[in-house]
């Protein structure tokens, strides 16, 4: 018998420092607040007043562990995509979004995760409180870096592992200095196959997300460390580059990696037409992503390579989700849409939580 709402949901990718120091968010605030604070700045992005995530919601859908991103882009002249002129405004950049991190730990809103002791005792925290006792708890997370371009050096990447950095994904969209990225062609820069070999020796996890196919077979050639994706769904159920191939996933299953499922509309469906494209004309909903639950499994044999890795607010809001996620605690209704399928509340409980949390328990520090 399943339980009707999870007592803990682990979220493998969430922009919550881009919301804070790019879109000006208060993630403290209730969404409805953010909300309305948006009303008069709807012109600078199609997501303004459209946020599912703040820290209110975060704790009523149980989502106590995260793993938070930091991103800047160098995006040198004529470059297609928005970004900075230098890696070292980028640098820059990334500092902010991490003492904004600093700034709601002192407040008791986040705890940051280094170890698995911190990680096992926070998670078993989660589990035993109430919904009252969640109501005041603070999230948990542990750092990411999504794009490596705001690495200078390997001395950069020496400190950024020393504030706590857990994983990293080389690239974003388009080329990158380390390798190409969603959209782009081509294997991994030469300084991203050194790269590979300062995560290597400083114990950091390789996310494979964004890598274009050229570059994601080249890192996982090259790379014996730890691997996961931490916000990537299926290519055979929505037909773009972005997401992975069959012969990918295999790849990830047999490297023992945990794959997040994302919640951002153009990720679930063949189709979608960015900003053209609305969930209704899909009829999409939250069930959806319970296709690529089931697509990963029949590949993998088992349920224990798949997680959540929802990446709302990752630039999109509900313009661009399923019709039945208005806020990033609605997730929790995976618990009966599983269930409903056929899955054990053990397989359950790993695409919820404890994949990622197995996973990081024989990759974090002792």
């Amino acid at each position: 018998m399943f339980m009707s709402k999870p007592s803990l949901i682990f979220d493998a990718h969430l922009d919550i420092s881009m919301n804070a120091m790019e879109f000006n968010r208060d993630q403290r605030m209730s969404l409805e607040e953010i909300r309305r604070s948006e009303l008069l700045s709807t012109e600078d992005h199609p997501h303004r007043t459209r946020n599912t995530v703040c820290f209110p919601e975060l704790r009523r859908g149980r989502i106590g562990v995260i793993v938070a991103t930091q991103i800047a882009r160098y995006s040198p002249k004529f470059h297609k995509l928005p970004g900075w002129r230098s890696p070292e405004q980028a640098w820059a950049q990334t500092q902010g979004q991490l003492a904004y991190y600093r700034a709601m730990e002192e407040l008791g809103e986040l705890k940051q995760l280094r170890t698995r002791k911190e990680l096992a005792a926070h998670a078993q925290v989660w589990r035993e409180a109430d919904d009252a006792a969640a109501a005041r708890l603070p999230i948990g997370y542990l750092l990411s870096l999504e794009g490596a371009d705001s690495i200078l050096s390997w001395r950069h990447l020496e400190k950024a592992r020393a504030d706590g950095l857990v994983a990293l994904g080389p690239v974003h969209y388009g080329p990158g200095i380390y390798g190409q990225g969603t959209d782009a062609s081509g294997p991994l820069t030469a300084r991203g196959r050194e790269l590979l070999v300062e995560l290597d020796r400083l114990g950091i996890i390789l996310d494979v997300t964004h890598l274009c196919d050229e570059s994601f077979g080249d890192a996982l050639d090259r790379f014996q460390g730890p691997v996961w994706a931490s916000h990537h769904n299926c290519r055979a159920l929505a037909n773009w580059n972005r997401q992975l191939s069959d012969s990918q996933i295999r790849r990830l299953v047999e490297r023992g990696a945990v794959i997040g499922m994302a919640f951002d509309a153009i990720m679930m469906v063949h189709g979608w037409q960015y900003l053209r494209s609305k969930p209704s004309d899909f009829q999409l909903r939250i069930e959806k992503i319970c296709e690529h639950i089931d697509h990963i499994c029949q590949l993998a044999g088992n349920a224990r390579h798949v997680g959540i890795g929802t990446d709302l607010d990752g630039g999109f809001g509900t313009e661009q989700t399923p019709m039945d996620l208005d806020s990033i605690a609605d997730i929790a209704s995976l618990q009966g849409l599983l269930a409903q399928r056929g899955y054990s509340q053990t397989d359950i409980d790993g695409v919820l939580s404890l994949n990622f949390l197995n996973f990081l328990a024989t990759q974090l520090p002792e």
